[in-house]
């Protein structure tokens, strides 16, 4: 059991990490389509 709380504990910060860049980065992206889609 002690195992498996050490393996969440390694990837589970990397895993929130990574899920918290890519909603910035959706978020970012979504808001360049937009200006590309005004200039039409």
């Amino acid at each position: 059991m002690e195992q498996w709380l050490a393996v969440i504990q390694d990837v589970g910060f990397p895993i929130f990490v990574s899920f918290y860049l890519m909603h910035r980065v959706e978020h970012k992206l979504e808001e360049i389509k937009n200006a590309l889609l005004s200039l039409k």
